[in-house]
């Protein structure tokens, strides 16, 4: 008896357990003269049945989670068939993935990250094949005609931002990938390196063939060491079979990726304070202009797009920009991986088009509060978000319709809260958070927030003055910050201001 079972090696799944589920299985084969192959893949992103592990059989592929070391022998014992109580049956029939809408994530959890083969075999670099026979201003209009946005929050037009830095003159350009991702309740960029590492290197070779770059740097924050790992052997892979280096595929084209490591600096997730990091300077928000795309890593024009957008890439390629444009709504166009979290009964990555509503998301692909309680909010957007109260649970997930209910799409992470929460003290935090990761350039941020947290504090004690103080700092922090750490900072506050005025009422009833 032979067997292949998929565990991932992605970060969340390990974080659960998924090392001791493999030495688990790797002991009870052993003991029991069963041939085992396992292959670490990334993971499906249903992290409420993580560590999933997925055995192959002639109909597909058969899920089994959460697993847990000690559920391995009964596993064995049941020939790892449906009647276990772990089984889910088919993965692809597994609700939460059959009813979403996978374009970028469509290899993540299917194929072994590291293998180019296997990348090959699920449709890779079909994207790139075409690219190679377009030239820049065809491939750059392609992706102006899908619509996509920059996924890490800006929401700019990707289009847009690769003509600017095609029309520049330089004799060198950059493709620079964000992926410093440090948002609360956001993980779809670790979970692409970690993966589908060589969907990002195709995506960060066709936008290389678009401006008439030839060198990329990926930005990876230092807490990410698998993604860190994962993209540093598969860059590796990919310049050993040609896919990198003096001749991508062959072509002539010249592409080269390294993978660089930041300190953990919230504040390096804006593009300016990232460039500086990279060019070994302190990340601080630099003034604009001159934009990036004109004067970006060492004064040369650059392109710095988020890991989720140059991910999207290859799949526009592919299929064209009609296609991906087909999905969504408004000026909001193809997927979103929505990253659900916090208090929620099915957290996860789930991919979708823009257009489902908030109450949609939260309650029935997420399934209400893991507490059982009732929702009282959800953070859209990371800790900079707004907090939607279920009196917005109709907002369609769009930018636009976003913003028009002040609030941000950023980079789709969803953190849920129950009827429990304290909502001054969440408006608190933020402040805090703030002042705790501002760079220091500009004086809106850097002392606006740490003044926030006092009058917060003012609040709580009952001072009515402080109330009229918090809304005036947040003004000031909104339009007078350099980047969107102090500009964002507001909407948290505000909102939880605005939509729970009974937890502040309640702070100064409590200190009377």
């Amino acid at each position: 008896m032979s067997l292949k079972l998929y565990i991932p090696r992605d970060a969340a799944a390990k974080a659960l357990g998924a090392e001791a589920v493999v030495q688990a299985v790797k002991a009870e084969a052993a003991k029991r003269g069963i041939d085992v192959t396992i292959v670490r893949n990334g993971s499906r992103g249903m992290v409420f049945l993580e560590p999933l592990v997925e055995v192959e059989r002639e109909a597909g592929r058969f899920a089994f989670g959460p697993v847990s070391a000690s559920d391995v022998a009964s596993l064995f014992e049941a020939g790892w068939g449906t009647g276990h109580p772990l089984s889910h049956g088919l993965t692809e029939d597994i609700l939460f993935l059959k009813s979403q809408t996978r374009l970028t994530f469509q290899r993540c959890g299917v194929i072994d990250p590291l293998s180019l083969g296997d990348y090959e075999a699920h449709g890779g670099l079909i994207g790139l094949r075409r690219a190679l026979s377009m030239s820049g201003a065809e491939i750059v209009a392609e992706v102006t005609d899908s619509g996509l946005r920059g996924r890490g929050g800006a929401g700019f037009p990707t289009g847009i931002k690769w003509k600017t830095v095609a029309d520049a003159k330089a004799e060198q350009k950059y493709i620079v990938v964000n992926a410093d991702e440090g948002d609360s309740a956001t993980f779809a960029d670790r979970m692409i390196m970690e993966g589908d590492p060589f969907t990002l290197i195709e995506g960060m070779i066709i936008a290389g063939i678009a401006v008439g770059a030839t060198k990329g740097y990926v930005y990876i924050r230092s807490e990410y060491p698998d993604a860190i790992e994962v993209m540093e052997r598969a860059v590796n892979n990919g310049r050993a079979l040609g896919l990198l280096g003096p001749s991508v595929l062959g072509s002539g084209m010249v592409f080269d990726i390294e993978i660089r490591v930041g300190a953990g600096a919230y504040v390096c997730g804006e593009e300016t304070s990232l460039l500086n990091s990279l060019e070994g300077k302190r990340g601080v928000v630099r003034a604009k202009p001159p934009l990036p795309a004109l004067q970006g890593f060492m004064g040369r024009p650059t392109v710095v797009n988020n890991v989720i957008s140059l991910a999207t890439v290859p799949v526009i390629l592919e299929k064209g920009a009609a296609f991906y444009k087909n999905f969504g709504l408004g000026r909001s166009r193809g997927t979103i991986p929505l990253q659900i979290a916090g208090n929620v009964k099915f957290g996860g990555l789930y991919e979708t088009a823009f257009g489902l509503t908030l109450g949609e998301i939260v309650d029935k692909i997420g399934g209400g509060t893991a507490s059982g309680r009732p929702v009282k909010a959800v953070q859209v957007g990371g800790p900079l978000g707004a907090y939607f109260p279920r009196a917005l649970f109709v907002t369609p997930f769009g930018y636009e319709e976003f913003a028009g209910k002040d609030g941000l799409v950023g980079h789709a992470g969803l953190t849920v809260f129950d009827d429990s929460t304290d909502m001054l003290k969440m408006a608190r935090f933020a402040l805090e958070f703030c002042a705790i990761e501002s760079c220091g350039k500009c004086t809106p941020c850097r002392i606006g927030a740490v003044r926030g947290v006092e009058t917060v504090d003012r609040i709580a004690a009952g001072d009515p003055t402080a109330m009229p103080i918090l809304t005036d700092l947040c003004n000031t922090m909104k339009f007078g910050s350099l980047c969107a750490l102090g500009g964002f900072t507001p909407y948290p506050v505000m909102s939880a201001v605005t939509h729970f005025p009974d937890d502040f009422s309640r702070a100064k009833e409590a200190a009377e």
